[in-house]
């Protein structure tokens, strides 16, 4: 198995027989095919259809972000492990009110269960409120009710001003990191989607769209709190992450190439470190 690229460096990324290579100002470094699980580019890259064709051979997903940081989309290729039978139970937990209902709460129970770990708050009167909740919105109100608690506490404890989550554009460093750390959450979900036979555009707690992966945003909610808050949170304790690694403009903040650099480094060193099973004992990598 490979590994994640990041690239942040402009330039161009070509194909020379079944090595990519990329090329820019005052770097060239070849990448082989085989050690490239996933591409993350997070700049202007130019890419050849030679390119994509052998990323798409190969089965290797690439998430594209533009220079604020800002999820733009992914290159997805042809999908290989397809069911009709699992496409059509999505589709009937979707068009069945009562089993939608039942995974959209399930999101949240786990989104709402991690997030009181990181932040080290009680969330017993928040289940309550799910058990009770009868329609997606109620559902969605109760995580967001239980998210505005983890910002307050999330400005507690790193000193940073948050006031309200803004997204475009991100006003401060705090909706700064958020932005970042779940766009990242959400590509990496959908790329981990691709090697099952679900469908990721059929989804429960948000809305299926036809311009966006919508069942990534529903399993990201579980895994945002370790892999983004809880990350945010350690690199702000560590000052790994400072005012210096933010470029701001008029009413908005954003990562800086050096904070983007830290931010993805402790990302992938998160993802690859090992955890033990608490039911097998095993250790596994956290992005297994």
């Amino acid at each position: 198995m490979g590994r994640a690229y990041y690239i942040l460096r402009e330039g161009r990324l070509v194909r020379k027989e079944n090595t990519l290579h990329f090329e820019g100002e005052d770097v060239k470094k070849s990448i082989p095919l085989e050690d490239i699980e996933e591409l993350f580019i997070m700049t202007n890259l130019s890419i050849t259809t030679k390119v994509l064709s052998l990323l798409a051979k190969n089965g290797v997903i690439t998430h594209l972000f533009n220079r604020y940081g800002y999820y733009v989309g992914s290159f997805y290729p042809r999908e290989t492990h397809v069911s009709g039978h699992l496409l059509i139970k999505q589709a009937e937990h979707y068009l069945d009110r009562e089993k939608r209902l039942y995974l959209a709460k399930a999101f949240v129970i786990g989104s709402i269960q991690n997030l009181s770990y990181v932040y080290k708050l009680e969330a017993e009167k928040y289940f309550k409120q799910l058990e009770k909740a009868e329609s997606i919105e109620e559902v969605m109100n109760v995580e967001a009710g239980f998210r505005k608690l983890c910002y307050e506490k999330l400005e507690e404890i790193s000193g940073f001003d948050f006031g309200k989550r803004t997204k475009r554009p991100p006003q401060n460093m705090l909706n700064a990191l958020i932005s970042f750390g779940n766009s990242l959450v959400y590509a990496k979900v959908l790329g981990e989607i691709y090697y099952t036979p679900l469908n990721p555009t059929i989804s429960y707690l948000h809305e299926p769209s036809t311009k966006r992966f919508s069942l990534s945003l529903d399993i990201a909610e579980i895994f945002k709190p370790i892999l983004s808050d809880k990350l945010i949170l350690d690199l702000i304790k560590r000052e790994k992450i400072t005012e210096k690694h933010f470029r701001k403009e008029l009413n908005a903040s954003y990562l800086n190439e050096e904070g983007k650099r830290v931010f993805l480094s402790e990302f992938d060193n998160l993802l690859n470190k090992t955890i033990k099973h608490p039911n097998s004992g095993e250790r596994f990598p956290i992005k297994h």
